[in-house]
């Protein structure tokens, strides 16, 4: 039978928060090791971004977080900035671009930051171990991580496992799982950052936008977003709408400004005179199929001139206020976050560790902390990650 291993850190995920919570702890000369099921390091790090890795955002701030606490993420990203992570992407001298709004991708490939990561680890002497099934884990003084490979004892234990969304990535209820063994309140997970599936009856009617992508504002819940919205042979995708999904529950409406920064109705009185078909006059700031579906639906086949304003002023009301029930969303299978998670009010937000168990600390994803899109969510990993290995 193996001997027991003794770490001063043993830490589950080899992620972009186990990661650097296994840095950090190096740092100041812990032993670390760090267990993953999976075959390669950092899966989701490596998918990011289209595969260049959106590793950060220039304009980080606590507003663009859900949580059951809005306050509870401050902490940890006031002590590790935005600087603080380019700061060492600029020292491993990865080339970065800004995209749009403060987004930050590699101009190559999101593997060089893995692989900064990985040498970042063996600077400080991390053990990490891949392909690892764990069978039980226990706390009498230390705890104890059963494996099939032999057992590891640590004083600290970090649970970095990430959510459910990716499971194709190797995602599972592993670090939810644990918090429950040790009591642990969750809040409960729904998929966020993913595509809505419209009802059939609007999906028929739709059917030939699929692909279609277009400039909008959608608005869920009191939360607006401006950005693309891409018509999918299911529903709805785009950035907007991914960034609306993080606040819409079942039953919910969203409400689309087809036209935003414009008054629909000042372009009709202006062209009030005009022969011209109602659809063919939105098709001069619509896309053409998009602009001929939506007068379908509208009866907009009179030309401008036929309609009285009242009527004008119906038909830029819809125009900006273009309101869908969503049936539900594609899932975790293409989520790119789990909204929910281990409730905050369990952990500390200096150290990130259990308030009832000692030593035990969770980070990233697993956490209720939800960023938008953008590079939030990985930067929360960082963040909480870089804290808890400060103390951990």
């Amino acid at each position: 039978m193996p001997a027991t291993i003794k770490r001063d850190v043993l830490i589950i995920g080899a992620g972009a928060a186990g990661l650097m919570c296994a840095i950090e702890a190096g740092k100041r000369k812990r032993s670390v090791t760090v267990l993953d099921h999976a075959n390669r390091l950092a899966k989701k790090v490596r998918a990011s971004g289209g595969g260049r890795c959106n590793f950060t955002n220039l304009h980080l701030d606590s507003h663009n977080y859900l949580s059951g606490n809005p306050h509870f993420c401050k902490s940890a990203l006031a002590r590790f900035t935005p600087n603080d992570f380019t700061s060492m992407v600029e020292r491993h001298r990865i080339a970065y671009y800004e995209k749009e709004k403060g987004q930050l991708f590699c101009c190559e490939s999101s593997g060089e930051i893995v692989t900064m990561l990985h040498k970042e680890c063996h600077k400080v002497g991390v053990e990490i171990r891949l392909g690892c099934q764990i069978m039980g884990i226990s706390k009498v003084d230390n705890f104890s991580v059963a494996m099939k490979s032999g057992d590891i004892e640590s004083a600290s234990l970090i649970i970095a496992t990430g959510g459910l969304s990716y499971p194709d990535l190797g995602a599972t209820d592993l670090g939810f799982r644990i918090a429950k063994h040790f009591d642990l309140k969750i809040m409960p997970p729904r998929p966020a950052l993913v595509p809505l599936v419209l009802k059939q009856h609007d999906c028929n009617r739709m059917r030939e936008l699929s692909g279609v992508s277009f400039d909008a504002e959608v608005s869920c819940n009191g939360h607006l977003f401006r950005d693309k919205v891409l018509f999918t042979h299911r529903g709805l995708s785009g950035p907007a709408i991914l960034q609306a999904s993080l606040y819409w529950n079942k039953g919910d409406q969203i409400r689309i400004d087809l036209l935003p920064g414009k008054d629909a109705f000042r372009l009709f009185m202006e062209n009030r005179t005009s022969k011209v078909k109602l659809s063919n006059f939105l098709s001069r700031y619509l896309p053409k199929r998009l602009s001929r579906t939506w007068s379908d639906g509208c009866d907009l086949s009179r030309p401008l001139n036929m309609c009285n304003e009242s009527e004008l002023k119906a038909i830029a009301q819809k125009l900006h206020t273009w309101t869908l029930k969503p049936e539900g969303t594609e899932g975790f299978k293409k989520a790119e976050v789990t909204v929910g998670g281990v409730d905050t009010g369990e952990l500390s937000s200096k150290t990130m560790e259990t308030k009832r168990v000692p030593g035990l600390y969770f980070v990233g994803e697993v956490v209720d902390v939800t960023g938008h899109l953008g590079g939030y969510n990985l930067h929360w990993a960082w963040s909480s990650g870089f804290v808890a290995g400060q103390y951990a």
